[in-house]
């Protein structure tokens, strides 16, 4: 069976790591499964929300998850899909599982709290199915229009006499899973203006796409239950499930994209490596060690979903950090020869550049200092005394050109015979009139970049 699995985001803000988690599982699901050919990736935008939903949210989800590595078979958006919605509502009415409902919230909340005051689970008892036609052509000359639910099937005659009705399922992560059905209210998917609730063009889609899994976090674990019902009303194959984990900050709380916080866009602004973030989106909560994968085929090869944990993952950004520097200190200068460029190292200079500096870089961006100290000099540094006529004797000493990496080792050695110094008395000076600050790369490394002229004009 060929795998096609979906990523639905709804386009009404930027993703963030937490939206991430699933797109990277159903990527990595279709398209690095070992042994396995290629599946398909769906990018489906659920656009319904009219009010809150925006194209350019849906171009940036679009471009975030490109950089990332994830670039879909097909891209959908629901907007455009109102028919086949349309089709699914007529359809279940025509069964009798889809009824109108004129309650209104303040209404349905009263009765909520009445059953929970009597120890009752506080579940809607389809009230609205007992109404007549006439009762519901006043409401509807009143200018009430009706909310639309869906008749679960957990009853065996009368709607009003519900009975255990189990929903069972092999969770891809979970496990065996069981929902009943009769613990639930009958759900709303359609509103009072006509407009659809997530559940029922996501059951539409995924039945009418052939989606084969669905991959998705396991707040959506009780709705699943729900689900297999309505596909099953619409005669469609039930795919296969698997709910993860989902990522909430340090402290425990969840991620939203309404507060902007670690957006994708975000991070990617402040220097990271979308392998970094990769990396620590599917880690995270997952058995084994969190080490930043080199791609995402590297990263496919370590997930296997049922050794994903039941608990809560938390995003903690200083494993970022700590990935990205690690991720940083082995990218080659060809992969960051753009970024370099920015920074107006020359192109000849490049690589001899990066593999001085990036050891010292936790971010590419990093070096644009270091470009900075080698090009147009250091920060001046006054020097006095001892140190003023140590440095003056040493530039005196450097060797003729051309340099290269044992630059250093000929120049210091001179140095040491001639003034009597050595180790820190030494290096100190020379590091700081050369660079400007007392730590940095290896300076036999960085020399022969700075290279004879620019290290002449340097001289205290």
């Amino acid at each position: 069976m060929s795998v096609i699995v979906r990523f639905a985001p709804s386009p009404t803000g930027y993703i963030h790591i937490g939206n991430l988690r699933p797109a990277l599982f159903n990527w990595l699901f279709a398209k690095e499964r070992p042994a396995a050919a290629p599946g398909r990736f769906v990018l489906r935008f659920d656009d319904t929300d009219t009010a809150r939903s925006r194209r350019e949210y849906a171009d940036a989800i679009f471009d975030d998850l490109a950089w990332i590595g994830i670039h879909p078979d097909e891209v959908v958006r629901q907007s455009d899909r109102l028919a086949l919605y349309d089709a699914a509502a007529e359809k279940l009415r025509g069964k009798g599982l889809l009824y109108p409902c004129y309650e209104t919230a303040d209404e349905l909340e009263r009765r909520r709290k009445r059953l929970m005051a009597r120890g009752l689970p506080p579940v809607y008892g389809r009230e609205a199915l007992a109404l007549t036609a006439e009762e519901r052509a006043a409401f509807e000359a009143r200018g009430i229009r009706p909310h639309w639910r869906f008749l679960l099937p957990n009853f065996a005659s009368s709607p009003f006499e519900t009975q255990r009705t189990e929903v069972h399922w092999d969770d891809l992560v979970r496990g065996p899973q069981t929902v009943d059905l009769a613990s639930l209210s009958d759900p709303v998917l359609v509103r009072e203006d006509g407009s659809y609730l997530y559940t029922l063009p996501s059951v539409v889609d995924d039945g009418a796409m052939g989606i084969t899994h669905v991959i998705r976090g396991d707040d959506h674990v009780t709705n699943s239950g729900v689900q297999i019902a309505i596909f099953e009303a619409l005669d469609y194959a039930v795919p296969t499930l698997g709910h993860h984990n989902l990522l909430t900050t340090v402290d425990g709380e969840g991620l939203s994209k309404r507060s902007g916080a670690l957006s994708i866009r975000t991070l990617r602004d402040e220097g990271y490596e979308p392998m970094a973030i990769a990396s620590l989106a599917v880690l995270v909560g997952a058995s084994g060690s969190i080490e930043p994968m080199q791609s995402l085929g590297a990263l496919g090869a370590r997930v296997d979903l049922s050794q994903v944990s039941s608990s809560n993952a938390k995003f903690d950004p200083a494993e970022l950090g700590r990935l990205n520097a690690e991720l940083t200190h082995e990218l080659s200068a060809e992969a960051v020869a753009a970024r370099l460029a920015e920074f107006d190292v020359p192109p000849q200079d490049a690589e001899a550049f990066w593999m001085a500096v990036r050891g010292n870089c936790s971010k590419v961006a990093d070096a644009a200092e270091w470009a900075r100290i080698v090009y147009r000099g250091p920060s001046q540094i006054v020097f006095s005394g001892e140190d003023l006529e140590f440095l003056r004797t040493a530039f005196t000493l450097l060797p003729a050109e051309p340099w290269d990496g044992d630059t250093w080792r000929v120049w210091t050695n001179a140095v040491k015979a001639a003034t009597g110094r050595k180790g820190r008395g030494l290096f100190m000076p020379l590091r700081l009139a050369l660079t400007g600050v007392d730590h940095g790369p290896e300076l036999a490394a960085l020399l022969p970049v700075i290279g004879h002229a620019r290290t002449v004009q340097r001289i205290p």
